[in-house]
Order: structure tokens, then C-alpha cells, then sequence
């Protein structure tokens, strides 16, 4: 199988909302419930296809804790496309967002062809433990433009975790130019 384009992926936001488990529960399909602090950056990478293009998703997932944003400039270098995640059953990982994109707009030339970014709310299983309303999410994408979408997904239950990635691809490749449509 002969890769059309390869894309550099972010995942960004707070610790412990979920960054590593939703990116091994994509590239493997399964869910795990322990995972360790991630210590400077964890790379993945998943080939997929989207119309007709095969593409090679190079999944990099930041560490969250604030001590280590210093380095962030490095790690964004390159990107294609971002996931900016926050946990939806701790608040404080939500209002964390602007801080996350101030970084970013910092490192990342947004002038004439900006990144897509995509917003997600994880856990959504823990849906009778949530602290942030579906409303509160999908109102900061359509207020900021740096977001092209919200999504909540479960890395437990599987569910979005497709679209998230899919959404992600279609985005970077129609702003490369090679597709058309959504």
C-alpha cells in the first residue's frame, strides 16, 4: 500500500484527560484503563484511507503537566493538524483549553491557510459524572476558529473515536488541496 501523504497530528491538553488512552484505543482498537504519565512525547502512527487517498496519520501525543510546555514550540513544528482534548468530567481541563491554543497560536502561523484543529470532550461514559455540558464544547469551537469541530468520544466505549481521526484527515487533505469535499 503506497501512501499518498503522511500528516503530523498534536494532541494537546491537561493531563489525565485522556490523550494516550484515546490514541491507543484508535491505533490498536483496544481500550486500556492504566496508563503511565507520558513523559515528552508518545508517537504513533495509523495508515487509513480516505477517498481514495491512503494516508499515514503520525499521531503525536504531548505530555499535559504545564512544567513541561516550554518545549511545546518543538513538538508543534511541522503539524498538519492538531486535537486539542479535555476531559469532560473535570472543568478545570476545559477552561485549560485557551490556555492550550494561546500556546499554540504563539508557535504556528495561522495566516493565510491555518491548521485544523479539532476540540474534544473525552469520557463521555462518565456521563453521570459530567462537568461540562455538550453546549459549553460545541459553543468554543463555533466561537473560536481555530477549531473546524467538536467531538466527545469514550476511548472505553469506542464511541467517535473513528470520527475524531477521520475528521482530522478529511480537514488536513482538502487544506492540501487533494479533496474537495467534507
Amino acid at each position: 500500500m503506497v501512501t499518498d501523504r503522511s500528516f503530523k497530528v498534536i494532541l494537546m491538553g491537561d493531563g489525565a484527560v485522556g490523550k494516550t488512552t484515546l490514541i491507543n484505543r484508535y491505533t490498536t482498537g483496544v481500550f486500556t484503563a492504566r496508563t503511565s504519565m507520558t513523559i515528552g512525547v508518545d508517537f504513533r502512527v495509523k495508515k487509513i484511507t480516505i477517498q481514495d487517498k491512503v494516508i499515514s496519520l503520525q499521531l503525536w501525543d504531548f505530555m499535559g503537566e504545564e512544567r513541561f510546555r516550554k518545549v511545546l514550540p518543538v513538538y508543534v513544528a511541522g503539524a498538519d493538524g492538531g486535537i486539542f482534548m479535555f476531559d469532560l468530567t473535570r472543568y478545570d481541563t476545559f477552561k485549560n483549553i485557551k490556555n492550550w491554543t494561546e500556546v499554540i497560536k504563539e508557535c504556528v502561523d495561522e495566516q493565510e491557510n491555518p491548521l485544523p484543529m479539532v476540540l474534544v470532550g473525552g469520557k463521555s461514559d462518565l456521563a453521570f459524572i459530567k462537568a461540562v455540558e455538550s453546549f459549553y464544547g460545541k459553543k468554543l469551537a463555533e466561537d473560536n476558529p481555530f477549531f473546524i469541530s467538536y467531538v466527545e468520544c469514550s476511548s472505553k466505549t469506542g464511541e467517535n473515536v473513528d470520527l475524531i481521526f477521520e475528521t482530522i484527515a478529511k480537514a488536513m487533505l482538502k487544506r492540501e488541496g487533494l479533496i474537495k469535499t467534507n
